[in-house]
């Protein structure tokens, strides 16, 4: 039995996960795994298999994919969201079978479909996992043309640091999806810790909240973006919240007046922001204090330099490569995250991705900057910022709303220039200012969506509702 097996057996009838479906204990949930072993044997996958897994976190695919690893398969989380990559994605692991949980209804050996997709030669990267008997996972991140890069982790390092250390373990909503670095990590901190996984049909805010109070969650590991959201539609107030204890945030830059309107209205949660990328794992963060952006970073087999203003990170933890493309990291196994921080003492704060930096006339902008002002505006139910080019300065400020209610546009607009031009920079105030009706600037991973590419949010053409100033 190794340590995995022997932690679920020792967390006995305590409850592993809650959902509409009832509770499962630890010792049912390894009951679970075992009897999906062996129904792998029986679809004839054995270790070093390479499988294609779509599914959400309901406690029986879970369990399908404990077992795929207790075997040593090298397993691809997959989600309906992105049905149309699949093709690609599993090409691109060689991958040998493609599972598929149902998405609704029981999860059983008889409603769940393995297809065997043949025979493929491992990739080079994969060789060493399989001839070690070694279990893997591969997590696509998201790029910006919809082609995601394919990180291939050991599971065993993945998890290694759960192996020496149990710490108490909360009952948590598992909101990040299956095929995200921080929902897998997520998974694995709770089940190795003895807590309980929550488990929520819908990721809309009502129903989170609900789930919250039905269950009485108390770790909710989200976006800013959701809690954005979150916070904008006063759902929160219509719940009783009050079992959350922690909420922890990541993915993306937080604005700082989310950041502050959370920390108003649910003054005894505490909010962590989280820090991780897929190529490196999840590092450990402290953040300053509930209302701060400030956090420390780090943690064992994680080391952190500035370089330039830009954040380097060497991890233990790291990928064993991308599937389909060249190394990231530099000859000492340094990774640039590409993020930009600001540091005080021990703190650091991140500013935004370089990628996502607006250069007007020389002044960089970084868009969560001016949309935590937008967002602070009467009337503003949401707002992207992102850059125009302009033939004048190179580049102008887009900010692009969802208004709460009708308001005449060109009041609207006027209103907006005016209180950004007191209140901001002057490189700062929108150049162009457009409102659409319904538009979701938040992407199938509740992160915010700013450049143009495969998860581009297309523009209003019409409408009584485009108002623009200036390109």
């Amino acid at each position: 039995m190794n340590w995995i097996q022997e932690r679920f057996a020792g967390f006995g009838d305590r409850e592993m996960a809650v959902g509409d479906d009832g509770a499962v204990t630890y010792a049912q949930f390894a009951e679970r795994i075992g009897r999906w072993r062996t129904v792998l044997r029986q679809w004839g996958i054995v270790g070093g298999d390479s499988v294609g897994l779509v599914g959400d976190y309901h406690v029986d695919t879970l369990a399908l994919l404990q077992a795929m690893l207790d075997t040593g398969c090298i397993v691809t989380p997959l989600v309906e969201d992105d049905r149309a990559l699949f093709g690609e994605r599993l090409e691109t692991v060689r991958a040998g079978w493609l599972i598929e949980t149902p998405s609704a209804g029981a999860i059983t050996p008889e409603t769940t479909r393995a297809t065997r997709l043949g025979d493929p030669e491992p990739h080079p990267l994969q060789a060493p996992l399989i001839e070690a008997g070694r279990a893997g996972l591969v997590i696509f991140t998201s790029g910006s043309t919809g082609k995601g890069k394919a990180v291939l982790l050991e599971h065993a390092r993945m998890v290694g640091r759960f192996r020496d250390t149990v710490r108490p373990g909360f009952r948590t909503l598992l909101f990040l999806k299956l095929d995200h670095i921080g929902g897998l990590n997520t998974l694995f901190s709770v089940i190795f810790n003895g807590g309980t996984v929550v488990t929520c049909g819908s990721r809309q805010a009502k129903d989170i909240c609900a789930c919250i109070e039905r269950h009485r969650v108390e770790l909710l590991p989200t976006t800013p973006s959701f809690l954005t959201m979150l916070m904008m539609s006063g759902v929160h107030r219509q719940h009783d919240l009050s079992s959350l204890k922690v909420i922890t945030y990541g993915t993306e830059v937080m604005p700082n007046s989310t950041l502050a309107t959370l920390h108003r209205e649910l003054p005894s949660v505490t909010l962590k922001q989280t820090y991780g990328l897929s190529e490196l794992g999840i590092l450990s963060t402290r953040s300053k204090d509930s209302s701060s952006r400030w956090m420390q970073i780090g943690g064992d087999g994680f080391e952190v330099q500035v370089r330039e203003g830009r954040l380097w990170i060497r991890s233990a933890q790291a990928m064993l490569g991308y599937l389909n493309a060249p190394s990231p990291f530099d000859a000492d196994g340094w990774y640039d995250t590409g993020d930009r921080v600001e540091t005080d003492g021990a703190y650091f704060q991140i500013l935004g991705r370089e990628s996502e930096i607006i250069n007007v006339a020389g002044e960089k902008v970084f868009p969560v900057e001016v949309e935590s002002f937008l967002l602070t505006l009467d009337n503003v139910r949401d707002v992207v910022v992102r850059q125009k080019r302009s033939p004048i300065v190179g580049q102008m400020i887009w900010a692009e709303f969802v208004l709460e209610r009708e308001e005449d546009p060109a009041a609207f607009k006027r209103r907006v220039l005016a209180e950004c031009s007191a209140q901001l920079a002057p490189f700062k105030v929108p150049g162009h200012v457009t409102i659409v009706r319904d538009a979701d600037f938040v992407g199938s991973r509740f992160k915010k969506i700013r450049r143009a590419g495969g998860d581009a949010v297309p523009v209003a053409a019409d409408a009584a509702a485009p108002v623009a100033q200036g390109g």
